[in-house]
């Protein structure tokens, strides 16, 4: 028997301008499909022209200028259609798809594809739902009393995963997606008899309690930072730019 681990995996990443996913915008993603450990990896990726400044911050942290994206980085109205066709398709191939802190990349995607298709992303899932596999929510419950951070470069390291050139949307979901393996493997006993689709409700609960822990830990600390429960995609906000 071939666990869920083991089989056909994709894996999403975005590049952006910042992180507030009402306002900030895509400047490259890439979906990377593996049908196997150890088998090739299919990637696709976009570069995008976001219509707005980059911040000097962000291209720190990413390498892409003002620059070169208006230079070779394409509209992003196309763009976003071409991503939630390609999520849509693994969700069709029954593929799960990994996305680290998976609030953060879907539902900026789901605000590009409102702001430039008047569209959004659970309508491009209507037919088939999307099963997300997001290595901090399974790392942080299945590991919990572990010290550190956790995020993708500090899992990668605890889990013995390659991160060749980190901040590139195309390695960053090739390494999340091979730590998910090594989670899987890991945990065998604890998540092999649990189905793609048992663990996207379970991560649902499992983001909402850490989110409550962390949301207690800066009310003990005084601040006053809002952490949303929602996973793996944040509700609509009447606001959204």
């Amino acid at each position: 028997m071939t666990y869920w681990y083991e089989g056909p995996l994709a894996a999403f990443d975005t590049e952006t301008t910042g992180v507030d996913v009402e306002t900030d915008r895509i400047v490259s993603a890439a979906v990377v499909v593996q049908d196997a450990p150890g088998c090739r990896p299919r990637v696709t990726r976009w570069l995008v022209n976001p219509g707005v400044p980059v911040p000097a911050a962000a291209t720190e942290v990413h390498g892409l200028t003002d620059d070169h994206l208006q230079r070779n980085g394409r509209w992003p109205a196309p763009v976003m259609q071409e991503i939630a066709e390609a999520l849509a398709e693994q969700a069709a191939a029954g593929r799960p798809l990994v996305v680290m802190n998976a609030p953060f990349d879907l539902t900026l995607l789901d605000r590009e594809l409102r702001r430039h298709r008047a569209s959004s992303l659970d309508r491009w899932l209507e037919a088939t739902p999307l099963h997300v596999l997001d290595p901090r929510v399974l790392d942080k419950h299945l590991d919990r009393y572990r010290k550190g951070r956790r995020t993708l470069t500090d899992l990668c390291a605890h889990y013995d995963v390659e991160l060749e050139g980190a901040h590139d949307a195309g390695a960053d979901a090739l390494a999340a997606l091979n730590v998910v393996r090594a989670v899987g493997r890991r945990f065998a006993a604890r998540l092999e008899r649990l189905s793609p689709a048992e663990l996207q409700t379970l991560q649902a609960v499992w983001h909402a309690a850490q989110a409550r822990g962390l949301q207690a830990w800066f009310a003990r600390s005084g601040t006053f930072e809002v952490v949303d429960t929602a996973w793996p995609l944040r509700p609509d906000l009447p606001a959204a730019a």
